[in-house]
């Protein structure tokens, strides 16, 4: 199965598609969901207890939020339904529902910590 990347190019984000790049939206706005150009791996105590096997040797790493996404992969399915998102937001202090998405994944990957 393809998996497609995720470039950043003059302050917008794209993801590969079988058409060539996807616009996602402005990195300046994923960035302003996320809380900013850094992330600090972290684990609830809840997490490690449910999960003890779980390597939390990341935690107390801060990490670059671009270079991140930078490194994240998409399936063809993950790239048709962000493709089938809005890529327009329909209230202007909202964000797009294709970069809603887009973030929302950046998101589990960041709480997941560095593999």
């Amino acid at each position: 199965m393809p998996r497609y990347d995720t470039v950043v190019d003059d302050d917008t984000i794209y993801v590969g598609s079988p058409e060539g790049p996807l616009e996602i939206g402005p990195v300046a706005d994923a960035l302003a969901v996320v809380g900013g150009p850094s992330w600090t791996i972290t684990y609830s105590e809840e997490a490690k207890e449910r999960h003890p096997a779980m390597d939390t040797s990341d935690e107390g790493l801060t990490v670059d939020v671009v270079d991140m996404m930078q490194a994240m992969t998409h399936s063809e399915r993950f790239v048709q339904t962000l493709a089938a998102q809005p890529a327009e937001a329909t209230d202007p202090d909202d964000i797009s529902p294709r970069l809603g998405l887009f973030v929302g994944k950046l998101l589990e990957n960041l709480e997941s910590g560095v593999n």
